[in-house]
């Protein structure tokens, strides 16, 4: 290796097992950050004193959560659950779901407040991958599942034909299994969302993740607010039947002024769901978070969504976008009652 090709910009490329914020070089050969944001001079510490004890999930564990990470690891399969963090993974895998995050586990982004390894693939897909997507969705017998994905700007269609080869396999496989995509932006391709939109999927999902005047630092550059309301809007122009969805994290500075504002943008153009969950910083490079919100705050933003017309709004401190997707419809926040509302996890 060269002396040019092991400081790449400036980044030392880490050999082995790399840390928070370093650079490594990844199996297939590209270069990533571990965590999506590099270490500097503005890392801002952890949290003192810990978290409110509504935040407190149980450490994931059991027959049935070791089984569908075996499924993962078998199938080369990248879940949102593992790579962002998410600290309901022991629950969901426990249910035997799990959200699949399919075009590889390397972002072409770096928002402040996501987990999720940040590099340039340089094209690099995953040609097994559809197939093997369908075949764990099988061997889960999952009657609902989430596919996700990092946002691949280095693909001339963001990847939406890929995202869409995933769908149509998994439904030639098992039909009766809902699919709810979350996906990236596609940069506002219009034709990309709806190549996405019709392979037959039930519900598409691009997430606003915070108000307008957060929106940047939070999201990456490229990422915009009315850029994520203008997916949104296509896909329900073009597909009205199919149900469309969005995710605000809170504790980043928001007030409930802008909450419901964001609120009123997303019915304008007719969303069916909102899920609100507590924005957590997942490492010292990331954005601080600015306030614990409560789950009685939690349950009264639900309550004046639900009255603007939101077919239904998922909300509690440890609720993540697919959380408990597949009992979005039961219009019950889930089946979370008031002691699960105060720890989802509890």
């Amino acid at each position: 290796m060269t002396e040019k090709t092991e400081a790449f910009r400036g980044i030392p490329i880490v050999q082995g097992t790399a840390r928070s914020g370093e650079k490594y070089r990844t199996d297939v050969g590209f270069t990533a950050i571990k965590n999506g944001i590099k270490s500097g001079r503005d890392e801002q510490p952890l949290l003192r004193g810990g978290k409110p004890r509504w935040l407190r999930a149980k450490m994931p564990a059991g027959r049935k959560y070791s089984a569908v990470k075996q499924t993962v690891r078998e199938n080369r399969l990248s879940t949102v659950c593992e790579e962002s963090m998410c600290p309901n993974i022991g629950e969901c895998w426990n249910a035997g779901t799990a959200t699949i995050m399919v075009m590889g586990s390397v972002c072409t982004r770096a928002c402040r407040f996501c987990a999720v390894d940040t590099g340039n693939p340089r094209g690099w897909l995953d040609p097994e991958e559809p197939a093997n997507t369908a075949r764990a969705v099988e061997l889960m017998n999952l009657n609902y599942v989430v596919l996700t994905s990092v946002d691949r700007d280095d693909l001339a269609d963001g990847g939406a034909s890929h995202y869409a080869a995933c769908v149509r396999e998994i439904k030639a496989l098992r039909p009766q299994t809902a699919v709810e995509a979350l996906t990236p932006d596609f940069d506002g391709d219009t034709a990309a969302v709806e190549l996405l939109v019709d392979s037959g999927l039930e519900v598409f999902a691009q997430n606003v993740e915070t108000v307008r005047r957060l929106t940047h630092p939070v999201r990456d550059p490229r990422a915009g607010y009315d850029k994520t309301l203008s997916v949104l809007a296509h896909a329900k122009r073009h597909r009205p039947d199919v149900l469309t969805k969005t995710s605000l994290m809170l504790g980043l500075g928001e007030t409930d002024e802008e909450i419901g504002e964001t609120m009123d943008d997303l019915r304008a153009i007719d969303v069916d769901i909102l899920t609100l969950g507590q924005y957590l910083q997942p490492t010292r490079n990331h954005l601080p978070v600015e306030r614990f919100v409560s789950p009685e705050e939690f349950a009264r933003y639900r309550e004046t969504g639900l009255a603007k017309g939101f077919l239904e709004v998922v909300a509690g401190p440890l609720v993540r976008s697919s959380y408990r997707a597949e009992r979005v419809l039961e219009q019950n926040n889930v089946g979370m009652g008031a002691d699960a509302a105060a720890g989802a996890a509890s």
